[in-house]
């Protein structure tokens, strides 16, 4: 175990909501979209990744270091979503880099929609029930049914063939957005009502843009996409949950609806190529929660006294504000070194005053 770990640490997930709904919680949270396991392996110095694929007393057993991982490293909260991409039938486009397999509307009418959600659940149940069973006192999760509209309609039908859809037939173009949508909907009630209770924040990603712009128009994205987040968020907010959205990209051009229309509670990522923290925090700091903050390129290429250096300054403009929780801007995948890593988490528990 890397020392620096504090084990003594009670978690309250009451401080990741108040950010969330841009209230000032009482200390500022640590927030991660994503951790590796192999960091956390390497961080804890144990191997448990592979007890994901066991049977159900390794899965239980996974979920125990998981958790126990986060509570460890000062968070009040558990990061955990189980993505519907994947579980779609011949997804791949998007990650995968495949054909879509919706290349007009006789393959749109034939696709198994209506099955989606049952696909889902018989996937993921029994994880979202594990992790209940593993949760600590004082913790509850951020997540649920992971990608957002467009990534779903991206994966079933590839970026360039909806652009040539566009083109082509415009009722299709809409169908898409439409029938992605539904199922998602159909999806998030039933999720809410089952694992609901587990939750202190609900979320889910959907990357809406590159460094320059958005990766479709802006008017599209308004019309088709956040028209649909608004009926999930809806949901969200009856079941008193605050929503997070997570989209990496420049997509200024599209906030304000993203806070007016569909009634985000806070947003995530952010990286210094298209704009720092604090000018996410000027510009929106007093309408919704910010999340992230240290650009994950940070922790990759400076030192450990650099990227302290960087957390203390973020930090000095960023708890001036209310619904702030720190953490990468982005996500610590495999590359990101655990001493970078380790070395932004120590600093913000320092700054905030952890024992």
């Amino acid at each position: 175990m890397k020392e620096g770990i504090r084990l003594s640490f009670q978690p309250d997930y009451q401080h990741i909501v108040d950010a969330a709904y841009n209230h000032r919680p009482r200390r500022i949270p640590l927030y991660e979209h994503i951790i590796c396991t192999e960091i956390m392996e390497e961080i804890l110095g144990i191997s448990f990744g592979d007890l994901f694929n066991g049977d159900r007393a390794d899965r239980r057993e996974f979920f125990r270091y998981y958790v126990e991982f986060f509570k460890q490293m000062g968070y009040d909260t558990v990061s955990f979503e189980c993505c519907v991409g994947p579980i779609m039938p011949g997804s791949g486009a998007l990650g995968g880099h495949q054909p879509g397999v919706i290349r007009d509307r006789e393959d749109f009418l034939a696709y198994p929609w209506e099955d989606i959600p049952r696909l889902f659940f018989e996937g993921y149940g029994e994880d979202f029930e594990l992790l209940r069973e593993a949760m600590p006192l004082g913790m509850k999760a951020v997540g649920g049914p992971g990608n957002g509209i467009f990534e779903c309609v991206q994966d079933v039908v590839g970026f360039t063939q909806l652009c040539y859809i566009k083109a082509d037939d415009p009722d299709l173009y809409d169908d898409l957005f439409a029938a992605v949508g539904d199922m998602l909907v159909s999806i998030w009630q039933r999720f809410l009502q089952a694992y609901g209770d587990i939750y202190a924040v609900c979320r889910f990603g959907d990357d809406l843009g590159f460094r320059s712009a958005t990766l479709i128009s802006p008017q599209d994205i308004k019309a088709k996409v956040i028209s649909q987040y608004a009926r999930i968020v809806s949901m969200v907010h009856y079941f008193r949950k605050p929503f997070l959205l997570h989209s990496c990209g420049n997509i200024f051009e599209i906030m304000d609806e993203l806070i007016a229309v569909a009634k985000i509670d806070a947003k995530h990522s952010n990286e210094d190529a298209i704009a720092t923290f604090d000018v996410w925090l000027d510009r929106y700091g007093d309408q919704i929660g910010n999340f992230g903050g240290i650009d994950t390129d940070v922790l990759c290429q400076l030192g450990e006294n650099d990227i302290k250096e960087y957390v203390n300054k973020v930090y000095s403009y960023a708890s001036r504000d209310n619904g702030v929780a720190l953490g990468s801007g982005n996500s610590i995948p495999d590359y990101v070194p655990a001493s970078g890593y380790l070395a932004m988490v120590e600093a913000v528990r320092e700054l905030r005053g952890d024992g």
